[in-house]
Order: C-alpha cells, then structure tokens, then sequence
C-alpha cells in the first residue's frame, strides 16, 4: 500500500472519531473510529521495509489531532495557549501511545498485540485522569454521554466499561475486514459477524433492563431551585459591582424560592466580593445571604466563591501558598464552594480538580517561575490551592448531604464518587461554562455530568453561570434545561438516594 493511502486512513480515522463525538456526531461511528488506524499499524508491521520508523508516528499524530481539534477547538474561547497545550500534547500523548503498542506487538506476536492494544489504551485514559497533565475530555467512554439509555452499567462499569467496549468492537470489525480474503468460508464470516453484533447489542438491552427497575428514581421528594444568573464573565462577572450581582441572583431565586425549598444553589465563582476566608461571616455577601435564609429556616444555600486564606506565623505552607507583594506573610487562593443555612454555619470546600495551565501550572518544580502567566477563570492568576479530601456538605440536622463539584470536577467519575462514599446523597454542580461561548464544549459539559448521575445513581442539581442549567435524574435523563445566555431560575422534587 502506497504512503499516501496510509495516511488518508489515517486523517479517516480522525474524522470517525470526530463524527462519532456529540453534539453533531453520530455515536455508533466510535465502533470503526479506530478500524483505518489499525490497518496503517498491519500494513506497516508487515512491510517495514517499505517505511521509515516515523511513519506511524506521524499518521497516527496526524489522527488524534485531527480529532482533538475539531472536538475540542472552543477551548480558544477561554485561553488559547491552554487550547495549543490540550490539543497539541493530547494528540501527542495518544500518538506515543499507539506507537508503543505496535513497538510492543512486534516483540509479543498479533494476537496478544490487539490485547495489548485494548489495555495500554485503557491504561493511558486512567492515567490520564490523575496527573499534572490530565485531560480526560476525550476518554472513549464518554462518547456515549448522548446515548444514556446504552450505558446504564455504567453505574458498575464506569467510563472504563465503555472504552473497553469501543476498543474490542473496533479490534473485531478490524479483523473481520483484514481477513475477509483468507482460506475461510462464507459462513464462518457471517458467524463473526454475528457475535460482533452481539457485543454491540448485548450492553444495549442490558441497559434498557436496568431502566425497567429504576423508577425509584424519578420520584422527588425534596425541593431545589436552581438559578442561572447569566452573568457575562469577560465584560461584567470581574468588573461590576459585587453587590449588585448578588441582588441580581436573589432576585432570580425569589420567583421560585419558598417555605418548602430546602436548597438553592447558584453558581462557580457566584460571589466575586474579595473573601478571607477568617473573615466570611464579616463579609457583605455571607451577611446578605444569611438574611436571605432568615426568610426560609429550612433553606441552605450551596453557592461558589472566590476565597483566599491567611497562613499564621509557622503555619505549614502549601506547594500554592504566594507572597504578599509588601509583607512577609503569605496566602493561597481558591475556587470554594460554601453551604450557609440559618443556624449561620458556614461549610467549605475548595475546588481540587483543576484546570491544567489555567488554574494549575503543571510540574511546578519545573515551572514555578512561570506560574503567574497561568489565566485563572474565577478571575486570580497563578496556581490555586487544592484539598486533599472531597468535603461533602451536610444539613443542619444530618439528614440530608450534597456533594459540590465544581465546574471541570464533573467529568472525573471516581473523583465524584469519592463524595458519595463521604455520605453525599445528591449531587450539586456549580459552574461557569460562558468562557467557552455558544459552542459545542458547554454542551459536552452538561452531558459528561449526567455520566456522573448514571454512575452514582444519585439526582444532580446542576448551576451554570450560563451555558445549561438544569436537573438530571438518576438515569442520566436531563429536565428543565435552560436556555444558553438567558437568565433562568428552575425548581425540581429530588429523592435522596444514599
């Protein structure tokens, strides 16, 4: 096969993997995304005469980029070094990956080669989700994030159980292709057939089955109202007055708010007040807010902030921890979320997942210098503090318990269900995905949360800034959706699962 055809199946490849991903895609593609590729890889492995060793290298680099840009260029949006730094190194990433693969299938043999294809992959996307470089926008099981009803195992599989179904789908139909002209009858090709799309089917109906016993889900009992400020974050969110802002979102919650309504969320970074974090209940919004609930005892308000702390003298500093600019004291920022109910307590946590270059320099014992060029999207450059545990936030009495993930949080299932073993019996999402515009990546947002309701089988209450707010019940089913770039306040009955 001549060069230039390898890699046309290389750029096919890309575009199937693009075109199976939502919201325009279509999503059974994903099962022949990776069929071209795996030829390109036989065709060299068998004629190495024929190639150089930066071939698959660059065919393959030549896939993922392809792929990584058209699915994730809106990151531009919000920083276009952090969308350079996505795009290039993940395309890189799965390039070494894939190369390392045929590397090892030379020295292994073609049949553990395909297993060994299956499981570096999987490997990489679990590694992926918890370095300093981590980016797990485009693990394949995410794919099915449109496809709710496909997935529902994914409450025992996770996303992993969808990679690992892509990945031995796509490995069959390529060895289905790449032997159809072997010693072999017609009828034992048709057999193959048959038990590919029973690996395809099998997972579907199995899902529908967990649907037909889940009902005790979609029963709410609990009132949350939700309200999306529609706040532009560029020209206004940083720049006008903060008071004016809260009085804004309290007046969006009083339309749905009532004596009934035991939670409010509002979202990432809703009060831009400087906060100290020894100092909240003194703040004017912790104060506006708490009088806010004196109107409805039974009410708590889950809400995001822009924090800072104060170390003391001979406190232990963090890897974070800045330098006042005239003092010798030192301090670290965060993205918190806080709970405030009437008994006037005032529960925190700090955003831990954070968004590599633009909220967290990677490798800071390599780029500590070069941090104060990291853009922060809740509005302070520089890395931000992180916590090590995952606080979940309790009533007043203990009978109810939220989980606050903040904004790219919500994409990591294992770091989600780590709240659920603290106790969470719901979920609240707060987040700002204006800084991204009207494309497809708030909509990719949404949906890879409503993975996390499916895996955990809990309800989530989800508050954007703008881009969609809504409620999503246990099976992934997504209500009320709100309009992007409007102001909305929506009221749901939840069940505490737990």
């Amino acid at each position: 096969m001549k060069k230039a055809h390898l890699y046309l199946l290389g750029l096919l490849s890309g575009l199937l993997l693009t075109f199976s991903w939502f919201p325009v895609g279509i999503t059974g593609i994903i099962f022949l995304a990776f069929v071209p590729l795996l030829i390109v890889e036989q065709q060299i492995a068998q004629s190495p005469e024929l190639y150089n060793r930066t071939t698959l290298f660059s065919i393959s680099y030549i896939t993922f980029f392809l792929w990584n840009v058209l699915v994730t260029w809106w990151i531009k949006n919000a920083s276009f070094g952090g969308a350079a730094m996505a795009i290039l190194c993940n395309a890189l990433l799965m390039a070494f990956v894939f190369v390392l693969v045929h590397r090892v299938k030379k020295r292994v043999g073609e049949k553990l080669g395909y297993l060994v294809f299956i499981s570096f992959w999987i490997a990489f996307e679990f590694i992926h989700l918890d370095w300093d470089l981590t980016w797990p926008w485009l693990t394949l099981g995410n794919v099915f994030a449109e496809t709710p009803h496909w997935i529902q195992w994914y409450e025992y599989t996770g996303v992993f159980g969808g990679s690992l179904w892509v990945l031995v789908v796509n490995v069959l139909i390529f060895k289905l292709i790449t032997n159809r002209n072997a010693i072999e009858n017609r009828k034992a090709q048709i057999k193959k057939g048959i038990v590919i799309s029973i690996i395809i089917l099998v997972p579907i109906l199995t899902s529908a089955v967990v649907g037909l016993f889940a009902n005790k889900y979609w029963k709410g009992g609990m009132s949350v109202v939700v309200v999306q400020p529609n706040i532009d974050p560029y020209n206004e969110k940083f720049f006008v007055n903060y008071q004016e802002q809260l009085q804004k979102m309290l007046v969006l919650a009083s339309e749905q708010v009532d004596s009934t309504t035991e939670y409010l969320l509002l979202p990432e970074t809703a009060l831009t007040e400087d906060l100290w974090e020894n100092q909240l209940p003194q703040s004017w919004s912790v104060q506006t807010l708490q009088k806010y609930i004196q109107q409805f005892p039974n009410l708590k308000i889950v809400i995001g902030a822009s924090t800072a702390k104060v170390y003391q003298p001979g406190e232990a500093l963090s890897a974070t921890a800045r330098k006042f600019t005239n003092d010798d004291a030192y301090y670290d920022s965060y993205n918190t979320a806080l709970q405030l109910d009437s008994t006037g307590n005032i529960q925190m946590y700090h955003k831990s997942k954070l968004v590599p270059g633009v909220e967290k320099m990677p490798f800071p014992f390599i780029f500590k210098y070069v941090e104060k060029f990291a853009i922060d999207l809740g509005g302070t450059s520089g890395s931000l503090g992180m916590q090590d545990t995952r606080t979940a936030f309790f009533s007043p009495d203990r009978s109810k318990v939220t989980a606050p993930v903040v904004c790219y949080e919500s994409i990591y299932g294992e770091y989600v269900s780590e709240y659920i073993n603290n106790g969470a019996q719901f979920i609240s999402i707060i987040t700002n995905d204006g800084w991204w515009g009207d494309t497809p990546g708030y909509k990719q947002h949404l949906k890879y949360g409503a993975l996390r309701a499916i895996e955990t089988r809990k309800w989530i209450a989800r508050s954007a800034n703008t881009g969609v707010s809504c409620f999503i019940n246990p099976m992934g089913e997504i209500l009320q959706a709100t309009e992007y770039w409007k102001p909305a306040v929506i009221k749901q009955r939840i069940t505490l699962v737990g």
